[in-house]
């Protein structure tokens, strides 16, 4: 479904395309979707299990986005375990941890982005 759209997409050069999953974390891994980069979104309302419970996603994913930690402060979630989880599925998933209210870890997702863009390019020539 994907290919048949993405031809016909006029995608300018250097262009991201984001391809969201719609319903839970189950799914997602298992499909094959041309991309370059696999991206885990885990919100800190969902529990630090959730690398556990859907192992498949995270052990496909080359980064964890750890979203709306502004709410810390306001729950019982363990961060260190949530990162130990996930490093449990995949030693090698970069991590970061970011807040789209506040702002907080947005530049590090923008250069990690932006490196990927650059690594992408590069392998084009």
């Amino acid at each position: 479904m994907i290919g048949h759209t993405f031809k016909s997409l006029k995608i300018e050069e250097d262009s991201v395309l984001f391809i969201e999953n719609v319903g839970n974390l189950v799914c997602p891994a298992a499909f094959d979707l041309g991309e370059y980069c696999k991206v885990a979104i885990l919100s800190v309302t969902e529990g630090e299990d959730k690398p556990l419970k859907y192992p498949d996603m995270f052990a496909a994913s080359d980064l964890m986005l750890l979203n709306k930690i502004d709410l810390l402060p306001h729950l019982n979630f363990d961060v260190e375990q949530c990162i130990k989880y996930a490093r449990q599925v995949n030693p090698k998933i970069q991590i970061l941890q970011i807040s789209a209210t506040t702002g907080e870890g947005m530049n590090k997702w923008y250069a990690w982005l932006k490196a990927q863009m650059s690594s992408i390019i590069a392998l084009k020539g």
